[in-house]
């Protein structure tokens, strides 16, 4: 067996807790889940099962490929693609029950010249709200006809639903409603994300759809009290050795020992999902004890400095970057980056155990 370098725990309890904590804090709205990305690097296949097993019955992901991947399990779940129809044939969609989120209005057009031919197809809308990225205008939903066919599911993203006391949230919000207003008739209405669940009920709609918040994502809101983390990242110790004073550790001498001490090498680095911004400021932690990164980041190893207490450290130890204390919102600040970013960037080679 293989002692993998690198680990990757994640929580499958905390991962459905988190689903349910979210599910009642919309209480009057469905709760989906948002899945892209492999689950935010989670692993897509053991998340969709988790939390089809606790009745989540709609799931959002990104390209046509993301859903191709989860429409093998064959299910009764609602399976949304943000990108819309990516190019892609309309049969793609129809014969494996995908629900591609339009975009713009070829792809609208395109949907209703060949609705009769796919019976099955069923579609969304995405109105841009102001994120200004995917999505129509409100101008151009109000140049359409929506009687002709029925829409499944109406659409936007919040911009800054993790700045509570950001007004642009609520200049977003209204103009939802407007989108609303026009009639279109969707079976469901959808704005809130993660952090838009905090926002209040006037937010929440028909349904709601976490993504960062269900995997231990906070942004240090009130999120925090109601999600428990989910994952756990750890790194082998793979040697152990004493440097002189006045030596440099690690690439291009940005740190230099004043005095003796002892560090270990651990096998995990940026190819890894540390950022070298972690570079002589990151935390490493063991049993209760932090422990500094010193020298630069590498592709596959950081060294850390383990003077003040190296007696429990043995080659082969795993060591922590990530853990309940210390999650992904924390070691995201030190990056200057968003947990979102942290998550996604956890490479393949290391290695996901399920608990």
């Amino acid at each position: 067996m293989i002692k993998h370098n690198a680990i990757l725990e994640i929580n499958l309890k905390n991962l459905a807790y988190n689903y349910k904590a979210l599910s009642n804090l919309a209480n009057q709205s469905i709760c989906g889940a948002t899945i892209k990305a492999n689950a935010y690097g989670i692993g897509v296949i053991k998340t969709f099962e988790t939390l089809y097993k606790n009745n989540c019955r709609h799931f959002f992901v990104a390209t046509t490929e993301e859903a191709l991947e989860i429409r093998v399990s064959k299910s009764l779940a609602n399976v949304y693609v943000l990108n819309g129809l990516e190019n892609n044939k309309l049969s793609i969609f129809n014969n494996n029950n995908i629900i591609p989120i339009i975009n713009n209005k070829d792809e609208y057009n395109l949907i209703c010249k060949n609705i009769k031919k796919y019976k099955k197809l069923k579609f969304g809308i995405h109105v841009d709200t102001g994120l200004n990225r995917l999505g129509l205008s409100l101008n151009e939903l109000l140049n359409i006809n929506f009687n002709q066919i029925k829409v499944h599911i109406l659409m936007s993203h919040l911009a800054s639903a993790d700045e509570g006391k950001n007004n642009y949230n609520i200049v977003q919000n209204k103009k939802f409603k407007e989108s609303i207003n026009f009639k279109i008739n969707a079976k469901f209405n959808s704005l809130s994300n993660s952090m838009g669940l905090i926002l209040g009920k006037n937010y929440h709609y028909d349904l709601v759809r976490p993504g960062i918040s269900l995997y231990g994502g906070h942004f240090n809101t009130k999120m925090r009290k109601i999600i428990k983390p989910v994952i756990s990242l750890k790194g082998k110790v793979l040697q152990i050795k004493e440097i002189s004073k006045n030596e440099f550790i690690g690439y291009n001498q940005t740190f230099r020992t004043n005095k003796k001490i002892k560090v270990a090498i651990l096998g995990i680095g940026y190819a890894d999902g540390i950022s070298r911004i972690l570079s002589n400021k990151g935390n490493v932690y063991f049993k209760n004890q932090t422990f500094k990164i010193v020298g630069r980041v590498s592709m596959d190893t950081i060294i850390i400095d383990i003077t003040k207490n190296s007696k429990p450290i043995k080659i082969g130890t795993y060591m922590e970057l990530i853990n309940n204390k210390n999650g992904i919102d924390k070691i995201a600040k030190q990056s200057n980056t968003i947990c979102d970013e942290i998550l996604t960037s956890i490479s393949e080679r290391v290695k996901r155990v399920y608990t």
